[in-house]
């Protein structure tokens, strides 16, 4: 478990390192270069996995200065990773916080999280957790482009509805939106209507960050799968963040679509929840 510094949390927990999920814009790439790794191939390819992770989180969180602060799973690479089937460290440090009545909360990509929807449930009953999936698009072009580990969007939104249907505080993470290929108003109401449909209460949304290493290795990919848009991100990223007014108008667009977006087909939706 690590401390955390200038993040909405202080402390987080990644049983993974480097992640199969290959999402072209991963901003964790970046951190494969603290192991002398590439950005690439390194970062889908080699994944670390930190064995003794729960139980030397139970020994953290025995300490008698440990304050139960939340702790946040997931934030450089996927907790639910395929590999995850294998080695369950996720489920097994939930396990601890659980015992430990220390409060988390879950960022991935992986359907593979209601696997653990008892270990979820009792935490809700409990300290308490929230579990955010991202689903930057339900475009499934885009999709097989930038995340060609992952599963499909329509499956990640199922796992979402399934916790919440379980009574898991649950929202959808709508980042990131890629500039010039997932951020048009169709694609942006398209996705926004399969969250509504599936009643998703919790939707967030950002603009891609591009740091130092992942802007060198998105920009290759751009070069190979969209060279069009190359001069226009060049321009739209001099640095980490795309220029200010463009990821407003991004963020106003999202805005004014889920102003707009009414609830599909579901009818069996919760009482007292509110529509996008």
């Amino acid at each position: 478990m690590a401390k955390t510094i200038g993040m909405p949390f202080k402390w987080a927990l990644n049983p993974y390192r480097g992640c199969t999920h290959a999402c072209e814009y991963c901003y964790a790439r970046k951190y494969q270069r603290h192991l002398e790794m590439g950005a690439g191939d390194d970062f889908s390819s080699v994944i670390l996995v930190k064995h003794n992770l729960p139980d030397v989180l139970r020994r953290e969180l025995a300490r008698p200065q440990w304050t139960h602060e939340l702790v946040a799973i997931g934030t450089a690479t996927d907790p639910y990773q395929p590999i995850e089937g294998h080695y369950r460290l996720t489920r097994r440090s939930i396990e601890v916080l659980i015992g430990s009545r220390t409060p988390f909360s879950i960022v991935t990509k992986g359907p593979m999280v209601v696997r653990d929807l008892d270990l979820l449930v009792e935490a809700t009953r409990g300290e308490g957790c929230e579990v955010y999936v991202s689903v930057p698009s339900v475009d499934e072009e885009a999709w097989s482009r930038l995340e060609p580990g992952t599963a499909s969007p329509q499956q990640r939104i199922r796992a979402v509805r399934q916790m919440s249907d379980a009574g898991i505080e649950t929202g959808v993470l709508m980042m990131p939106l890629v500039p010039g290929i997932t951020t048009t108003r169709d694609s942006i109401e398209r996705t926004l209507r399969a969250f509504a449909d599936a009643g998703v209460r919790q939707v967030g949304a950002n603009v891609a960050r591009l740091d130092p290493g992942v802007k060198e290795h998105f920009f290759a990919f751009l070069s190979r799968e969209y060279p069009h848009l190359l001069d226009g991100y060049q321009r739209l990223y001099p640095r980490a963040y795309a220029l200010k007014e463009y990821a407003e108008k991004v963020k106003s667009t999202v805005a004014d679509v889920k102003s707009r977006v009414k609830p599909g087909s579901r009818e069996a939706r919760k009482p007292g929840s509110k529509e996008l």
